[in-house]
């Protein structure tokens, strides 16, 4: 690796490649001065697909990955990075020849069988469905057939979380609280869906409020929006409201969306788990 502070990144599959990315950039995270120039290589399932790869790997040559399920083109790759002196790696093998000497089954070799149109697949589409129509306190008659409801004031990450959540087949509806609008009585008489709390610290939802301001150009009049004492109120009210419903609360000022998403995942499973009541 050269002294840039960065180095090539090839990932090379024969289906979306998302599998590669999410591992790739988990892995390279863990390397705070070096940066991944990512070159993806998705639906490779010929010789001539893999040779325009090859020719890229050749050209700017670095770490390749890849998630391919036939033989031949994982020779012809494994051999052209061995000349190059390149390392090479199968992010699913070893995980295949683990599920293989446990289950004592060969794998099917379908390339993107983790895409398949199933009945989980419409299931997440009807998500992001129900999710999109329940974005921002619309229709909140219907959020009684949400599995997740979220609440926050402005800017706590509620719209971006839902979608990772509906993505995941999880049905998720978001309320904003607004200064001075009470909150609607159907969110609070809600008993079906697990309804969950989202606040940040009054700094950093200033500090969103005040660049979200910037990037849209936008001027208010009422500077209430991003004033730090005003701010503090509505964090704090939010968390009262949620501590008289006895809702849970995820603090998200340190949190990514995905982080966010896997503590409401957690908050879900462990109610589904409890024992209904009669």
């Amino acid at each position: 690796m050269s002294d840039t502070g960065y180095f090539h990144l090839h990932l090379v599959s024969d289906a979306t490649g998302e599998t590669l990315i999410t591992v790739a950039r988990a892995a390279a995270a863990q390397y705070a001065n070096v940066s991944p120039v990512e070159h993806l290589y998705p639906m490779v399932r010929s010789k001539k697909q893999l040779d325009h790869c090859l020719a890229e790997i050749t050209e700017s040559p670095g770490l390749v990955l890849y998630t391919l399920l036939e033989e031949d083109l994982i020779q012809l790759l494994e051999t052209k990075c061995r000349d190059l002196g390149l390392p090479c790696m199968s992010v699913l093998g070893p995980i295949l020849r683990l599920f293989q000497s446990y289950l004592g089954a060969e794998t099917i070799h379908r390339a993107g069988a983790q895409h398949v149109l199933n009945a989980e697949y419409f299931n997440r589409i009807d998500a992001l469905n129900y999710t999109m129509m329940h974005d921002d306190g619309q229709h909140v008659a219907g959020l009684e057939d949400a599995d997740v409801v979220l609440i926050g004031v402005s800017r706590t990450s509620k719209t971006p979380t839902s979608i990772y959540l509906a993505n995941r087949g999880i049905k998720t509806g978001n309320v904003p609280l607004v200064p001075g609008v009470p909150v609607a009585p159907e969110v609070e008489k809600l008993t079906r869906p697990l309804v969950v709390g989202l606040y940040a610290s009054p700094e950093r939802i200033v500090q969103i409020r005040e660049n979200r301001l910037l990037g849209l150009k936008a001027h208010r009049d009422d500077d209430r929006y991003i004033d730090k004492a005003a701010v503090a109120e509505e964090v704090a009210y939010s968390r009262r409201l949620c501590t008289k419903h006895g809702w849970p609360l995820i603090d998200v000022t340190r949190r990514s969306i995905e982080e966010t998403a896997a503590a409401v995942v957690k908050l879900l499973t462990e109610r589904r788990r409890q024992p209904v009541s009669m």
